[in-house]
């Protein structure tokens, strides 16, 4: 296949604007950003065309991490494309999982058991924590501050050992699979659990005076890349980079899957400057508020686990008998799940035997990634990652 050519469109002011300026008139040129760029967050290549220091077209260009994940799921029964899931998102693999397997579990009419709806909710929602800290951490770092990476790394491994304790891995877990989970909590997990949280609640306070509110950090993500609650729908945007525009709009509470719908939780949403202490230079939907969206969901998270916890039956069942081995009846299901990215699907369709005919998998960071030239236009370089930190992509759900 031959390699895309970028098309530039003729600027037809350039000439008249070299007149007018003369000597200081600048020349438009191509640069790469990406693809082994540290701020593009993975292998993301971004083809900017700039006037001077100004950005006139950002262009993403993507597929150097394309592994033909959907086709494998084609020759695989679903249990064992589930460990594929992780790697497609591999900062929230609890999500992927859970997505996949509500997917399949619905097509092939499973009935989960109570207890390992919990354990789901439980891993999904501490794994959404994770994800929001290495958001929160690497975006500092981004920005030019180094101490939140620490401080994000070190709350993070706490999650990390409480997963390695049931599931033996620290990053791609195949933990939920259709039917419940692989395994039970481990004797005094749940002690662990509760006293992690007691801990880590207080640290989003400690999070926001440290970066949230810093002067340096307001200035370079406020007012930055603003985009409308209209043209986030218009763009297919989710999760907290749509919610930051305003929309009201979570699929935990809309569409309830597991037990989601047990639980008392609210869905945070973008600020204007000016309001509760939020700085003065903030607007809806820029990139402080795409920032700050995870700030204030990992207080959420927070609150579902211990829910999820205190409600928990004692015992029971983990896995539906004969779920492993199932087939897959004639016919097809769409199921979406909210992942700490936005909304996450997945399409199956099944032929009666035990491998899918059709895997599909609908990404958030590719359809999130889709508004950036948009709103990077008219600013300057300095900027860009400030505007592709605050979308939060991960390059293997985006190429697949």
């Amino acid at each position: 296949m031959a390699e895309k050519v970028l098309e530039i469109q003729p600027d037809l002011n350039f000439d008249l604007r070299r007149e007018e300026m003369g000597d200081l008139a600048t020349e438009e040129m191509l640069i790469n950003m990406g693809p082994q760029h540290p701020a593009t967050h993975g292998v993301l290549r971004l083809v900017l065309r700039t006037d001077g220091e100004v950005v006139m077209e950002a262009t993403p260009y993507i597929g150097y991490l394309h592994r033909c994940a959907e086709k494998i799921g084609e020759n695989l029964q679903p249990y064992q494309w589930i460990p594929k899931t992780d790697r497609l998102d591999y900062l929230a693999a609890m999500n992927n999982n859970q997505a996949f397997a509500i997917a399949v579990e619905r097509l092939c009419g499973i009935e989960v058991p109570e207890r390992a709806q919990y354990l789901r909710v439980i891993a999904a929602e501490l794994n959404r924590i994770a994800s929001h800290l290495t958001s929160f951490g690497c975006y500092g770092m981004d920005m030019g501050a180094w101490t939140c990476f620490l401080y994000a790394f070190r709350e993070r491994e706490y999650i990390l050992d409480m997963f390695e304790a049931i599931c033996g891995a620290r990053l791609t877990y195949s933990y939920i699979m259709p039917g419940g989970v692989t395994h039970d909590l481990p004797e005094g997990l749940e002690q662990t659990c509760r006293e992690f949280l007691d801990y880590f609640e207080p640290k989003i306070d400690e999070y926001n005076n440290l970066l949230s509110f810093n002067h340096i950090f307001v200035n370079r993500t406020a007012n930055v890349g603003v985009v409308t609650g209209e043209r986030a729908i218009a763009y297919g945007l989710s999760g907290p980079l749509l919610r930051a525009s305003g929309p009201k709009w979570d699929l935990r509470r809309v569409c309830p899957y597991d037990v989601y719908e047990r639980f008392d939780f609210e869905i945070p949403v973008g600020v204007e400057g000016g309001s509760d202490g939020i700085p003065d230079e903030v607007v809806l939907g820029d990139s402080w508020n795409r920032y700050f969206m995870r700030m204030l969901e990992m207080k959420q998270c927070v609150r579902i686990i211990r829910q999820a916890l205190d409600q928990m039956p004692s015992d029971g069942p983990i896995m539906a008998k004969g779920a492993k081995n199932a087939k897959l009846p004639k016919g097809s299901i769409y199921f979406e799940g909210e992942n700490p990215r936005g909304q996450l699907g997945f399409y199956v369709e099944g032929d009666g035997s035990k491998i899918p005919y059709r895997v599909k998998a609908r990404g958030p960071s590719f359809c999130n990634l889709s508004i950036y030239d948009e709103v990077a236009r008219g600013l300057l370089v300095a900027d860009m990652p400030a505007i592709i930190g605050s979308i939060d992509i991960v390059m293997g759900e985006v190429d697949r």
